[in-house]
């Protein structure tokens, strides 16, 4: 209870500090999603009067998600399958909504597209808070795995920001996360299907 009323305390005091703690705690095994900060943080930038900035924005919700997404590399990466499939079937990994069938899915997703998946992965609903578990289990390269994460989590952010900052003299805020949620879902759909083409391209330049 008192970690919901941080969370809350948090989206009613949005800063470059809460963002990051946000998106922190969004990126790592606890789910939480980054529709319902970043769009309300660009939302407020819009604003004349505002304190943030857009591109601040952005930047603070991409370190966030990096420090949550290393989070959960270092802890797969150094504990290792056992451990992880045993927390994903406890009682704590039902309460943070992760369970066996999740992780196995985000590392079917992990083998079948390789280390591009990190990027790909962060782009997708389901997949996105996840898929930072398989790159630690297969001990993926430090700097490989920050660099897709980064491009991956960054354009994802730009995004819901840009949609969040278009908003601001459009739709009324007690109507922002509605909106914003639409836009969301049909986005990750087109990443979904520009990420099976680039994998298809990928593999067919390798085997010609």
């Amino acid at each position: 209870m008192e970690s919901v009323t941080f969370i809350q305390w948090c989206l009613d005091n949005l800063n470059y500090w809460t963002i990051t703690i946000l998106m922190t705690i969004e990126s790592s095994f606890i789910p939480f999603p980054s529709e319902v900060v970043v769009p309300p943080a660009a939302y407020r930038a819009a604003n004349p009067n505002s304190e943030l900035n857009v591109y601040l924005v952005v930047l603070f919700a991409t370190i966030g998600a990096n420090i949550g997404a290393l989070i959960n590399y270092f802890l797969a990466y150094y504990v290792g399958r056992p451990i992880v499939y045993k927390f994903a079937n406890s009682r704590f990994g039902h309460m943070c909504l992760i369970d066996e069938e999740k992780v196995k899915h985000a590392e079917a997703y992990f083998d079948k597209h390789g280390a591009l998946s990190t990027f790909i992965g962060r782009l997708i609903p389901a997949v996105r808070q996840l898929i930072s578990i398989p790159a630690g289990l297969s001990k993926m390269k430090l700097s490989t795995f920050l660099l897709y994460t980064t491009l991956g989590a960054g354009i994802w952010n730009a995004i819901l920001a840009a949609i969040g900052y278009s908003l601001q003299s459009v739709v009324p805020e007690d109507q922002l996360l509605d909106t914003v949620s639409q836009y969301s879902h049909e986005i990750g759909y087109i990443f979904i299907a520009v990420g099976v083409l680039i994998v298809g391209y990928l593999i067919y330049k390798g085997r010609k």
